[in-house]
């Protein structure tokens, strides 16, 4: 009985099937659904919007208004499935998928990452925290950092605005609703921090964090995220 109860534990941690399909897999996906996720292949650099061009470097948006985010790494786009592991992820609880995605990320990042000198998942709300139960932001961070040795910080900054989801909101009204949101709390001993979240969808949220930081001294202000909305 006690291997049995061991067994199913095990199996819920690491899943020897597809989490989208259910077919046999070693990884939390088989080839064929593998091949089928949705890749950001020419994002901007500072916010990781999707481009139609894979010579262009930065969008017009971040030319005209440059962002406090000096660099956003971010694999995906958040269209099917991706958008249906994080959903499952983020509102469900289902925890090995975000061990799935942080590990995605991460194969992304081993590639293309210039190593930071701290992490910082993007901050809940308290109130948002314990209606959660978990910070997805912070379940994603903590694979990131065993893997590539980076300290993880989730002290130093704190959401003290409770505010509307952004995804509830049109593109305008983003900014305003974040602003003010963050604060800085600590002393940082970095120079150089990769915020790291779920998804972006116009960057007001990691831009408005990243503005507090480089106020408060870090000199360059990564985004480590998932998907970006299109």
């Amino acid at each position: 009985m006690v291997y049995h109860c061991i067994k199913n534990i095990l199996s819920l941690l690491y899943p020897d099937h597809c989490q989208l399909c259910n077919a046999p897999a070693t990884d939390g996906l088989c080839a064929g659904c593998r091949q089928e996720l949705p890749h950001n292949h020419h994002g901007c650099g500072q916010c990781g919007l999707p481009l139609t061009l894979a010579q262009e470097a930065v969008c017009g948006h971040c030319l005209q208004h440059p962002p406090a985010v000096d660099r956003s790494l971010i694999p995906f786009l958040y269209t099917t499935p991706i958008d249906q592991l994080i959903g499952q992820f983020k509102f469900s609880a289902k925890l090995p998928q975000g061990r799935l995605l942080s590990r995605l990320l991460g194969e992304h990042l081993e590639r293309h990452a210039t190593l930071p000198d701290l992490l910082i998942p993007v901050p809940l709300h308290p109130t948002r925290l314990r209606q959660r139960g978990y910070n997805q932001a912070l379940e994603l961070a903590r694979p990131l950092s065993r893997r590539f040795g980076i300290p993880l910080e989730q002290r130093s900054c704190r959401r003290i605005l409770q505010t509307r989801p952004q995804r509830e909101l049109k593109k305008h009204q983003r900014k305003r609703n974040i602003r003010g949101a963050f604060q800085i709390t600590g002393p940082l001993a970095a120079t150089h921090i990769a915020l790291v979240d779920d998804v972006v969808t116009t960057g007001c949220t990691v831009n408005e964090l990243a503005r507090h930081l480089k106020q408060a001294g870090v000199a360059r202000v990564d985004v480590w995220a998932v998907a970006r909305t299109p």
